[in-house]
C-alpha cells in the first residue's frame, strides 16, 4: 500500500476507536472480515492450524498457527497498546454551578492537560447491561473543558500550574435556577435504562486532517499508540500461514496507567494466550521454554521526533528526523529494552522492507518514559525489542506524525511478523 492509502486508512481507524473498548473491538471486527475466527476465553480452542484472535475487555491477541507447527515452535510477536491518555468519568458525575452543568472527571495518564482546554469533546466507552451484556457507545461533541479569559489572568502565558480537580472538569450544559438537562438523566438516556454500569471517557471529536505544505503530516488524537496497534494489525493479516514461527499481534490496555491489571503487559493475557496455543501443540514446560527463548517480542510504541523549538531536549548525536523512518529505542538503564542482537533483528526487518530506521535514545538529564517491552519482557522471558513511529506532542490531545513514518513503520512490522 501507498503511504497514503496507509494513512488514510489508518485515519479511519482512529475514527472508529475513541476508547480502548472501542480499539479492540474494531480490531477485532477487521480481523474477523479477513478470516481470523473469533474464540472464547470460557471456551476449548481449536488446535488445527489457522488465524485466531481474542478480545480481553479492551486489549486484543490475534495469531497465525501455521502449518506444520510443533511444540517448540518460536513465537514472533508485535506488542502494542490501545489506550491513551484522558479523562475518565467518575462515579456520581453531576456537578452544578452557578448555572452551568459540569461533569465530573479523572485524569487517567499522563496527559498533557492543557491541550484539552477549549476543545469539543464526546464520551465514549462501555456500558453493561442488566444481563451481562455489553455494549459500546459514543455520543457526539457535548462537554468543553474552558479557558479563563485571558482578560481575568493576565499572567496566563507566563506559566499558570493546572489544578487537575478545579480546573479540568468539562460543562456540558445548563442547570439550576436557568433550567437544562440533568447530568444523570441525560447519561441515563445515551446508555439505555438496561445499563447498571458504565467505564467512560472523554475523547476528542476532532476528525484526523493531513497537514503541512505537501500534506506530508498527519494531525490526530491517540497516534501513541494507534499507530503501532495498525500496524500490528495489519501486519498479522499479511503474515504467512506456512512459515517457520508463529506470528501474534498483542495490543494491550493500560499501558498509560502501569500495565499492571488483567487486560495490560503486566497481566497474564500474553502469556494465557501463548501458552494455551502450546498446550494445543502437546508442548512440555521444557519446549515451551526453549520455544519463548527462540521468540521474539517487538515492542511498538510512539517515540519522539526533535522538537525544533526545543532541540535541547534531545540527544545530541540520535536525533531523529520526520521521514526517516521508525525509532529503534535504546536505554542503558532498560526502559526500553533493545540490545545488539535486537538491533540485528531489526535492521534486517527493515532491510527486507526497504525502509530505514533511526536509534532514539534519551537525553541524560530527562528519563523518558517507558514502553510495554519491559514489562512484557520480566514476565515472559522472551527476547525484546523496543522501537515505534516518532510523533511530536506526544501525550497531546492531538498528536503529529509524517505519514512517510507510519508507511515505513507498517512495512517493517510486516516483515518482522513474517520472518
Amino acid at each position: 500500500m501507498t503511504a497514503d492509502a496507509i494513512a488514510s486508512e489508518f485515519a479511519q481507524y482512529v475514527t472508529e476507536s475513541p476508547t480502548a473498548f472501542h480499539a479492540a473491538a474494531a480490531a477485532r471486527d477487521r480481523l474477523v472480515a479477513a478470516g481470523f475466527t473469533e474464540l472464547s476465553e470460557l471456551d476449548a480452542w481449536p488446535t488445527a492450524p489457522g488465524a485466531y484472535v481474542v478480545v480481553r475487555d479492551g486489549a486484543v491477541i490475534a495469531w497465525r498457527l501455521p502449518t506444520g507447527a510443533t511444540a517448540t515452535t518460536p513465537f514472533r510477536i508485535l506488542g502494542a497498546h490501545t489506550d491513551s491518555p484522558t479523562f475518565r468519568v467518575k462515579p456520581n458525575p453531576a456537578v452544578r454551578t452557578l448555572g452551568w452543568e459540569q461533569l465530573n472527571v479523572e485524569v487517567y495518564g499522563g496527559a498533557l492537560l492543557s491541550t484539552w482546554f477549549d476543545r469539543d469533546l464526546r464520551i465514549a466507552g462501555r456500558v453493561v447491561d442488566a444481563d451481562g451484556s455489553v455494549r459500546l457507545v459514543s455520543t457526539g461533541a457535548v462537554a468543553r473543558i474552558p479557558n479563563l479569559a485571558i482578560h481575568l489572568d493576565r499572567g496566563v502565558n507566563d506559566g499558570k500550574e493546572i489544578d487537575r480537580q478545579r480546573h479540568t472538569i468539562p460543562i456540558v450544559g445548563v442547570g439550576g435556577d436557568v433550567g437544562g438537562t440533568d447530568v444523570l438523566g441525560w447519561l441515563r438516556d445515551q446508555v439505555g435504562d438496561e445499563a447498571v454500569s458504565w467505564d467512560l471517557f472523554l475523547a476528542d471529536t476532532q476528525a484526523p486532517a493531513r497537514i503541512g505544505l505537501a500534506g506530508e503530516f498527519l494531525a490526530s488524537g491517540r497516534m501513541d499508540n494507534l499507530t503501532s496497534v495498525h500496524a500490528g494489525l495489519r501486519g498479522v493479516v499479511e503474515a504467512p500461514s506456512d512459515g517457520d514461527h508463529i506470528p501474534v499481534f498483542a495490543a494491550f490496555d493500560h499501558e498509560e496507567i502501569g500495565s499492571s491489571t488483567p487486560s495490560g503487559a503486566g497481566g497474564p493475557f500474553l502469556e494465557d494466550v501463548l501458552g494455551r496455543v502450546q498446550e494445543g501443540l502437546g508442548a512440555t514446560r521444557s519446549d515451551a521454554a526453549r520455544a519463548f527463548r527462540a521468540s521474539w517480542l517487538l515492542s511498538s510504541d510512539a517515540g519522539h521526533l526533535v522538537h525544533p523549538n526545543q532541540p535541547e531536549k534531545h540527544d545530541p548525536t540520535n536525533r531523529p528526523r520526520p521521514g526517516g523512518g521508525p525509532l529503534l529505542k535504546i536505554s542503558a538503564n532498560q526502559r526500553y529494552m533493545t540490545e545488539a542482537k535486537g538491533e540485528a533483528v531489526f535492521a534486517a526487518a527493515c532491510d527486507q522492507a526497504g525502509v530505514e530506521y533511526q536509534p532514539f535514545v534519551n537525553v541524560n538529564t530527562i528519563a523518558g518514559g517507558s514502553t510495554i517491552g519491559p514489562i512484557a519482557a520480566t514476565r515472559l522471558g522472551i527476547p525484546t525489542i523496543d522501537i515505534g513511529v516518532g510523533l511530536l506532542s506526544m501525550h497531546s490531545v492531538r498528536e503529529l506524525v509524517h505519514v512517510d513514518d507510519l508507511a515505513a513503520l507498517h512495512g517493517a512490522v510486516a516483515a518482522f511478523l513474517a520472518g
